[in-house]
């Protein structure tokens, strides 16, 4: 299988310049011990949503909206009558592997980074599907493994009544999982409240190298007393990868709020953090960034972007 560093590996990529990334004090760094922050897009359900995961659109993305990570939202239960990884049967389960190293090989032909994204939401505890996720991981770890590129995310958003106990007993029974074929790519920890509180991963951080923590928001929903509680985590020494954000509320729905999303990604730039906008996809929502009655799956005009498309458009190509 052709890697990720024979393919554009040059300064003209985001992967080329960079190259492999690792985890040290607060930062994501890269192989020169470098800062590296990392600004994209999250696909929406892959189960829903599968026909969004072509070059062409992914060439665009790159090309002419200047992302360097695009991320993949593989959904663990079932969501809007799609079945999810765990609970779906061996052909889906066969599907989605075939479309997560398709992205693998199209993410590093074009030299960008690529995070696969276990998805658990509907189920609140990872727990629930903690046999699946190392099934998952131990099948594609050694396909995946000599791509640099890769990023594991292994939940989501935990949420309901999940603690952050709860979480650490899952990513003690996934990371060893993944190190014991992939050890040192990086892997993102989701923490609790739909990965909001990342002052309880701060008070009691796991203990693996190479991991950086999930912290979400929705701008219109999550204001200054989550960016107090991110900064707080932070000045305490814990990395965070802001993993999905919306410029909406967190329901997917409702007005943009730019006041509040230039105050956060400032916040974000500020420290460096990476960031990932949701969602790729022509969803009847505020968050998705393709206007519902749009067919294509590529060569995405203005025309074809929703409100929440132009901005993302708008924040990619100008940092704040």
């Amino acid at each position: 299988m052709t890697t990720c560093v024979t393919i554009r590996n040059n300064t003209a990529t985001p992967f080329g310049l960079h190259g492999k990334l690792h985890v040290q004090g607060t930062q994501l760094l890269d192989e020169h011990n470098n800062p590296c922050q990392l600004r994209g897009l999250s696909t929406h359900n892959l189960s829903n949503y599968p026909e969004f995961v072509n070059e062409a659109a992914i060439t665009q993305m790159v090309d002419e909206w200047k992302i360097n990570v695009f991320r993949l939202a593989m959904y663990s239960g079932d969501a809007d009558g799609f079945q999810g990884y765990a609970t779906g049967d061996d052909a889906h389960r066969e599907f989605l592997e075939a479309l997560i190293q398709k992205a693998a090989e199209i993410t590093a032909k074009l030299g960008i980074y690529l995070i696969i994204d276990w998805h658990c939401l509907l189920d609140p505890d990872p727990n629930t599907y903690s046999d699946m996720a190392v099934h998952f991981f131990q099948k594609m770890c050694p396909v995946l493994k000599d791509y640099d590129h890769i990023i594991y995310e292994i939940c989501n958003e935990p949420n309901g009544d999940t603690t952050w106990k709860d979480i650490c007993r899952y990513a003690d029974t996934v990371i060893p999982a993944i190190k014991a074929i992939d050890k040192d790519k990086v892997i993102v920890v989701g923490t609790p409240i739909w990965s909001q509180r990342v002052d309880e991963a701060a008070a009691a951080p796991l203990s693996y190298d190479n991991l950086i923590y999930t912290l979400h928001f929705y701008a219109d929903t999550h204001k200054n007393e989550l960016r107090s509680i991110m900064e707080k985590a932070i000045q305490d020494g814990l990395p965070i990868f802001v993993t999905e954000f919306g410029i909406c509320a967190a329901d997917g729905a409702g007005a943009i709020n730019l006041e509040e999303t230039n105050l956060w990604l400032r916040t974000l730039n500020r420290h460096g953090i990476s960031y990932i906008m949701w969602n790729l996809s022509n969803k009847d929502e505020t968050s998705a960034i393709i206007v519902s009655t749009c067919n294509k799956t590529s060569g995405f005009t203005e025309e074809d972007l929703t409100p929440t498309g132009k901005e993302f458009v708008k924040l990619m190509v100008n940092t704040l």
